[in-house]
């Protein structure tokens, strides 16, 4: 599994990449990293098919989105884990 730092997923966001956020809604909706979308990891067995290979995920920490990345490589999808999450990101996040 491919790992990156908020330093790297700023640059995909500038390159449109796609952000998975596999927080919880709640969480996703009390702030996200900007162009990021909703797919939380309770709903990734029922959702997987939505995510594109070499999508960045994120969480708020690293972890939920490490098991993401884990699960969806079990399912032939390479997608990269974003290290720190949300709480290393030192921008203003979308709401």
């Amino acid at each position: 599994m491919k790992s990156v730092s908020i330093t790297a997923l700023k640059t995909a966001i500038k390159n449109d990449s796609c952000i998975i956020d596999v927080r919880e809604n709640f969480e996703y909706n009390m702030g996200h990293v900007p162009t990021a979308k909703n797919i939380p990891l309770s709903e990734l067995e029922a959702r997987f098919q939505e995510i594109t290979p070499g999508s960045y995920l994120i969480c708020q920490s690293g972890h939920r989105s490490m098991t993401a990345c884990d699960y969806l490589a079990s399912q032939h999808i390479e997608v990269i884990n974003v290290i720190g999450g949300t709480s290393a990101w030192d921008l203003p996040l979308e709401q």
